[in-house]
């Protein structure tokens, strides 16, 4: 075999399977700082030794609404709030075409997978709102607000919010662990890459990852401060046999 025939029978590589770009960095960033803080704060919510890891990863996640609700604001529009509210809109016109493709003889056909939209910008939208009571009877209760009226009522408004949220995110998720099922893709995709598979262009032109960076620096830096300016730091060593004070282990 010649080496002209031997470099003709390999393959050319594949071209890469087309994709766009639907999810910039800073609403990614955003998700993941937010889980990562929802579910550390939940863990760490029935235990006095890390209450005040707890009240700061609380009150991240009420820094990172204000800053969802400003890019959902200002931002550009695939991130607006305005776009998860517009495709809420649509949800009586839906509802009304369910309602009509049961009555028999009906021609009317349902558009499922604009109920399936639906469904996560309901989750999407209440998680967000959810995010202020949360932590506002928290901190109501961090700084005592309930003794008035009693020992434990902003204390147990509190919990309630919580299991409230921590529904709605197992919900999300499973509706996103059913949809990729259905449609036979990775639905979480988005908010790891940014990519969604498919042609056309895409809905995002920038990825303006400089707003991310930023964004994760500004919540390092507020956890630092936070533990900086604790007397024992954001998780206490006392209590876990690390005081500072313990035997070195050998004579001086």
């Amino acid at each position: 075999m010649t080496t002209s025939n031997a470099y003709a029978s390999v393959p050319p590589p594949a071209a890469p399977a087309p994709s766009r770009r639907v999810t910039d960095a800073p609403t990614r960033m955003f998700h993941w700082l937010f889980a990562l803080s929802f579910a550390g704060a939940y863990l760490t919510a029935e235990s006095e030794h890390w209450r005040l890891l707890h009240v700061t990863l609380g009150y991240t996640m009420a820094g990172l609404l204000a800053f969802r609700v400003v890019y959902g604001l200002w931002g550009p529009r695939p991130v607006r709030l305005s776009v998860l509210w517009g495709k809420l809109s649509m949800a009586p016109a839906w509802l009304k075409s369910v309602a009509q493709a049961w009555r028999p003889g009906s021609a009317v056909t349902v558009h499922w997978r604009q109920g399936q939209n639906l469904v996560i910008a309901l989750a999407v939208l209440l998680m967000l709102a959810l995010v202020l009571p949360v932590t506002l009877t928290g901190y109501g209760t961090f700084n005592d607000w309930g003794l008035a009226l009693g020992d434990d009522w902003l204390e147990e408004l509190h919990e309630f919010f919580g299991n409230a949220l921590l529904l709605l995110v197992f919900a999300h998720l499973g509706m996103i662990a059913l949809l990729s099922a259905l449609r036979r893709q990775n639905m979480a995709r988005p908010m790891l890459t940014g990519l969604a598979p498919g042609k056309g262009p895409s809905p995002v032109a920038h990825n303006r990852r400089w707003l991310a960076a930023l964004l994760l620096l500004a919540v390092l830096g507020f956890g630092a401060w936070q533990w900086n300016t604790s007397p024992q730091g954001l998780v206490p060593l006392q209590g876990m046999g690390l005081t500072g004070n313990e035997p070195s282990g050998h004579d001086d």
